[in-house]
């Protein structure tokens, strides 16, 4: 299970939110340079970068931070906030991004993803659902949709669909435990995808049982940063 540090940026910045209000706006480091090479430093090997900005404003924003982090350290990096053209794919991937995350635009416009994952190929996306009570949730988790996360993912399955990211928006940034049965649940529906869980993640603990579950990955935020858990134990876990 791949274990997944991440990064959330606001004006150049390292932050976290709560529940993904943009009110809850904690700022943890100036620099989020030194963040990734602290966890890099640790042995950890990846990184989720989100462009907060990006995801509400529907563009990305953050373009220096995010070349900073790509060119200063030699994590795979997947990235996402407000990703909505090829203009953006192409610089991204040509910046050397490992993935790109693609939310909003998935749901608003599934033929142009469906698109982009025939001519980049799927490797290079994660289908990122914001989810809750199981229902999407979009624009910087701002918007609510009438599709559930289980439909949006049969969308793109028969386009090779490899990798989802499912964030449990009530979950996130709360530092209560994971939201397992949800987890359970797409695993089930979809043995044969890549799924990283992310939200809500408050100690080691969680990772165990998200491991027994079987999910690709996890993506640690909060607890990292609050110092719930230590990137020893992060970069040990196995």
């Amino acid at each position: 299970m791949r274990i997944i540090p991440a990064i959330d940026i606001i004006d150049g910045k390292c932050v976290r939110l709560t529940q993904g209000d943009y009110g809850q706006t904690k700022v943890y480091r100036d620099d989020p340079v030194d963040v990734a090479r602290e966890f890099e430093d640790a042995d950890l090997k990846y990184l989720h970068v989100v462009d907060l900005e990006g995801a509400k404003k529907g563009k990305v924003i953050n373009w220096e931070a995010i070349e900073d982090i790509i060119t200063k350290t030699s994590l795979e990096i997947d990235f996402g906030g407000g990703v909505k053209t090829e203009e953006e794919v192409d610089r991204l991937l040509d910046m050397n991004i490992n993935q790109i995350n693609i939310g909003s635009l998935a749901v608003k416009e599934p033929e142009k993803f469906k698109l982009w994952i025939e001519k980049f190929g799927a490797s290079n996306f994660i289908l990122s659902a914001d989810v809750r009570e199981e229902q999407i949730k979009v624009s910087g988790w701002q918007e609510d949709t009438k599709l559930n996360i289980y439909d949006l993912v049969n969308k793109f399955k028969s386009d090779g669909l490899e990798y989802v990211t499912c964030t449990d928006i009530s979950n996130d940034g709360m530092l209560q435990g994971v939201n397992l049965a949800l987890y359970k649940k797409l695993r089930n529906k979809f043995p044969d995808l890549k799924i990283t869980a992310s939200g809500g993640v408050s100690g080691m603990e969680d990772l165990e049982k998200l491991k027994y579950i079987g999910v690709h990955g996890v993506i640690v935020g909060k607890a990292i940063y609050e110092k719930r858990v230590t990137l020893t134990e992060l970069a040990n876990f196995n």
